[in-house]
């Protein structure tokens, strides 16, 4: 009886955003949910990985470049709670352990933190949990309205293309969920979290991609290094050798992140005319670094969590019925280990909300 009654209900799944959170959500309901259950992700951008993104060089083959998350770093807490899924990306060769004595001006703020890069580049990872949702990924969907019709959630994406859906889970930041048209002003009314919505912030920040020929040496003892004395550079990665690529068949490549005091100052800039100025300061940093073949500059408007919703229960329900939930690191941490936090807390409510139905 559960099973035929939660088959009905639950036909098909939308989950808005295609970066950690999104990913893992749509993997962690697919083991909960039958196999005929159709779970879609749609994502605003050509790519997924959100801010686990990994750029790829346009002429030099097999070079890239991690341009937000950089590596992840697991408390004795998360290595215990989310034990299971380490160890299933480890085996995969998703997860490698590194040594973050090769990481220039990096502490931990927790004793026994463990710390693992992506050999593959940070958005296999997201990747990984997309393939194991078998979900329809749905490129350039960029959501602008979220009404309700009946017992289902119509969606409408600036591109005009509209789908009714049984439940939809929206993991884009908290000030895009206020540019929705259609319900979701009542519902965030109905529910009385308006202010405590409004009160989340984000940090800001920029990051700029080199990319160099194969066989230019970069000549340094770290794979990457905290600045602390220039005004605008504040991290920089030597990202092959970060990712243990560092081979003459691949170019090397290079990570520059900015301060989020330069970032808030210099917002309003378009990503290019900001990357010229940051390799200004690159320059002062590191004078030996030799000119790159290619430039790819990247502007994280909502670069990490500065204050969460209160409590970070890790998804906030709008509407029971027909089901729409809020999730991401903004309801949870803005980690890696956040963002499963918000994903795990999303498969159980979502699914009660539809056991208790029956």
């Amino acid at each position: 009886m559960i099973s035929s009654v939660r088959e009905k209900i639950m036909e098909k799944v939308l989950v808005v955003g295609a970066g950690m959170t999104g990913a893992s959500i749509a993997a962690f309901l697919r083991q909960e949910l039958p196999k005929s259950t159709k779970i879609s992700i749609w994502e605003k951008s050509n790519g997924i990985g959100g801010r686990m993104s990994t750029s790829r060089a346009s002429n030099i083959r097999n070079s890239t470049v991690d341009l937000g998350a950089q590596y992840i770093s697991a408390s004795p807490l998360y290595q215990q709670k989310h034990s299971g899924i380490y160890s299933e990306l480890i085996q995969a060769g998703l997860l490698m352990a590194i040594d973050v004595a090769s990481i220039e001006g990096h502490s931990d703020k927790q004793p026994d933190t463990k710390h693992y890069v992506v050999p593959e580049g940070i958005s296999a990872l997201v990747k990984h949990f997309v393939n194991k949702a078998d979900a329809s990924v749905g490129r350039q969907h960029l959501v602008t309205s979220i009404t309700t019709e009946g017992t289902h959630v119509a969606v409408t994406t600036e591109q005009g293309i509209k789908e009714l859906f049984d439940a939809v889970v929206l993991t884009m930041p908290v000030p895009q969920i206020f540019q929705l048209k259609g319900d979701i002003a009542k519902f965030i009314g109905e529910k009385g979290i308006k202010a405590d919505l409004q009160n989340v912030s984000y940090s800001s920040r920029f990051a700029v991609g080199l990319f160099f020929p194969p066989g230019t040496c970069l000549d340094v003892p770290w794979s990457a290094k905290y600045i602390y004395d220039n005004p605008c550079v504040r991290y920089v990665s030597v990202d092959n050798r970060k990712r243990n690529k560092d081979s003459a068949d691949v170019g090397p490549s290079v990570c520059i992140h900015t301060s989020v005091p330069w970032s808030m100052e210099n917002l309003e800039k378009d990503k290019d005319s900001a990357a010229q100025e940051i390799l200004e300061h690159v320059k002062a940093v590191l004078p030996w670094l030799p000119k790159p073949s290619e430039v790819k500059g990247h502007k994280w408007r909502y670069s990490q969590v500065d204050k969460g919703f209160p409590g970070s229960p890790g998804c906030v329900i709008l509407s029971d019925s027909p089901p729409v939930l809020l999730a991401g690191d903004a309801f949870s941490r803005g980690v890696f280990d956040g963002c499963l936090d918000s994903a795990l807390a999303t498969q159980q409510l979502l699914v009660g909300l539809h056991k208790s139905k029956v």
